[in-house]
Formats: C-alpha cells, structure tokens, sequence
C-alpha cells in the first residue's frame, strides 16, 4: 500500500511539474529549473507576504526572520532575504537574480567562540528600486528610493534617493531625475571628481 501512495504522489508531483514548466514556456516564453515550477511565484509571494499585493517570489527564493514588501514588487531566483533584523522592501522594486539582503553577521560571535551575540540592524530599501543581480546588501542600511544598485555591488552604508551605485566597495556613479511628466533620466558621473562614498 505504502509503495502505491508513494508511486500516486510522485506521479502527482511530476504532473504538476510538467503543467507548470509548460504553463512558464507559454506565458513567459523560458524554461526554469524544475524546482522553480512547483509553485506559481505570484502564489508563493501571495502565501509570504499576503493576497492581492502582485508579489512574485521565486522558488529558490529564501526568506527569513521579519521580512515586510511592498506590492508589485518581483524578487527573483536564488535571492536571500534575511529579516532576522529587520527587512523593508518597498512597493514596485525589482529584486535581481542572487541578490543577499543580510541584516545580521556573525563575525563577533564565531571570534569569541560563540559567546558575543550576532550583530543585528535593519535594512530598509524605498520604493521603486533596482537591484542588480549578484548585489550583496549589508545591515545597517538604507537605500533610498528610485534607486539604482548595479551588478555584484556590495552595499556597505546607505544611499541616498534617486542614487546609481556600483562596485565593491559601493560607489554612488550617478542620479537619477524624473520629471512633471514622469521621465526618468539617469546621469552618470564622467570626472572622478564627481564620484563620492555616500
């Protein structure tokens, strides 16, 4: 008996792999890995962060601890969201493929052979942001609103809003302005004068 619930279930499973691999081909024209087509990820972001917001959450998307986003917000493949100090991701961002947002570390704690506590601060992203693919995002910080973090950046201290960040350790390179009638211009900085840390 045992041997036929298990062979029904893997049937069951498979199944719904296929409609949904098949389901992601024909809306979005790709194909995932198959453990990204369990779950529809506008169901998932639904089940995480309630129903009706438009957030898509990925598979291999981990989330823990206290982790708050804003609707029509897409977090994509491979993202970690570490809220055990506190995470606030606003409204219409994009969070890029292997993003990590960490609101804690362990440095104190493993150097004093676990007898310092993990240190923890929030990290709050605004509203309309994009966060490249590779971005490391460490405690403590706040990036601004309409912001723009480039590829394998690492941020180490806040951003200011309508801010273009690249590098290792983080540079601001540009802004961004938007106009009365809602177009965006992003002007990068040419002279290494213009650059600044913050």
């Amino acid at each position: 008996m045992r041997e036929v619930i298990r062979k029904t279930l893997n049937f069951l499973v498979r199944r719904a792999i296929k409609l949904n691999m098949a389901h992601t081909l024909k809306r979005y024209n790709r194909t995932n890995p198959p453990y990204e087509d369990v779950f529809d990820w506008r169901e998932k972001g639904d089940f995480i962060f309630g129903k009706g917001k438009n957030i898509t959450v990925y598979g291999s998307t981990s989330i823990s601890g206290d982790v708050k986003v804003g609707p029509n917000t897409w977090i994509g493949p491979f993202v970690c969201l570490d809220g055990s100090g506190g995470l606030v991701i606003g409204a219409n961002c994009s969070i890029s493929t292997a993003v990590q947002v960490l609101t804690h570390d362990s440095v104190d704690w493993a150097l004093s052979g676990g007898q310092a506590a993990y240190a923890k601060a929030p990290v709050n992203i605004g509203d309309n942001c994009f966060i490249g693919t590779g971005a490391v995002i460490l405690k403590g910080v706040t990036i601004g609103e309409q912001s723009v973090v480039g590829a394998n950046t690492v941020v180490n201290k806040s951003l200011p809003a309508r801010s273009i960040a690249a590098g290792n350790p983080m540079k601001v390179i540009g802004e961004i302005s938007v106009n009365e009638n809602g177009v965006i211009t992003k002007h990068f900085f040419h002279k290494k004068s213009d650059l600044t840390d913050n």
